[in-house]
């Protein structure tokens, strides 16, 4: 495995790859790596000859310094993991080679509703940070696909709204969530939950559970109140929100019509903790 910790490094090992008719998989990430970034690797893999991770924790998009300094760095771990799984590129900048001009009055990008719903509501200026790194990250790169986990599933969306605005020719290929046994969603986050909590944060996924088996024998409002109280009942002290929405759009429903493709969205807080999940369906 190659390491670049400069754009103009991996843009030239990328070109030149490009020279060999090699297609290019990107693999953006914050490193504390688990299984979950792993199978965006393994996707890559399948799919693109050369794979290209990078781990860069950008300041940018979070709302809460504290939250900043506390995300696990677990970089050498990292490292092994990358390379066990094949990864070809590791691209691993530095916040100056990121942001020379540093980070204040950086671009902002028309983004609409979906940075004013769900995550972008409860974190102002989250996604414009998202896209600040992400569209230099692409520079750098510049991929054929982009490979991204569904349990950030709104993400995923402004990131497809990003590449459409930058005007890039990149697929974007979502990969399904990877849960642990008892169902939570894999996350670098987990990292700072007790034993204790780790079993606890399952019922968020016990709770879209059960919202998706009952949402067509019940009111959505019903159904929803039925999930808070799994959560609060199971050592969640704040939801932020738990929400029935349309998928392309994050726009929440009234009612099910069948054909609709449905997001069920969660956001919670477990042991100051703020966890995030979904489920994707058809009805």
């Amino acid at each position: 495995m190659v390491i670049c910790t400069t754009k103009q490094a991996v843009d030239a090992y990328c070109k030149r790859e490009r020279l060999r008719n090699a297609s290019i998989g990107f693999v953006p990430t914050m490193g504390a790596l688990h299984q979950g970034h792993l199978s965006l690797i393994k996707e890559s893999k399948k799919k693109t000859r050369l794979t290209v991770c990078s781990i860069f924790i950008n300041p940018t998009q979070f709302n809460n310094t504290s939250d900043f300094e506390k995300y696990p760095v677990t970089l050498e771990a990292d490292i092994e993991q990358l390379k066990s799984a094949g990864t070809d590129i590791l691209f691993l900048p530095t916040t100056q080679e990121i942001y020379p001009q540093g980070t204040m009055a950086l671009e902002k990008y028309s983004l609409g509703k979906l940075e004013t719903l769900l995550e972008g509501h409860y974190r102002p200026e989250h996604f414009q940070g998202v896209c600040q790194v992400v569209h230099r990250l692409l520079n750098a790169v510049h991929p054929n696909i982009l490979f991204l986990g569904q349990k950030d599933y709104q993400q995923c969306l402004v990131i497809q709204k990003l590449i459409t605005l930058i005007r890039k020719n990149i697929e974007v290929c979502i990969v399904p969530t990877i849960r642990e046994a008892n169902g939570l969603a894999m996350s670098s986050r987990n990292m700072r939950l007790s034993s204790k909590a780790l079993q606890q944060a399952s019922a968020i996924y016990k709770a879209m559970v059960y919202m998706q088996e009952n949402i067509q024998q019940q009111s959505l409002v019903d159904v929803e109140q039925k999930a808070k109280e799994i959560l609060f009942k199971n050592g969640f002290t704040t939801i932020d929100y738990i929400a029935i929405v349309e998928a392309n759009t994050l726009i929440p429903i009234t009612q099910i019509h069948k054909g609709q493709k449905i997001a069920i969205m969660v956001a919670a807080f477990i042991e100051d903790v703020r966890l995030i999940d979904n489920i994707l369906l058809d009805v």
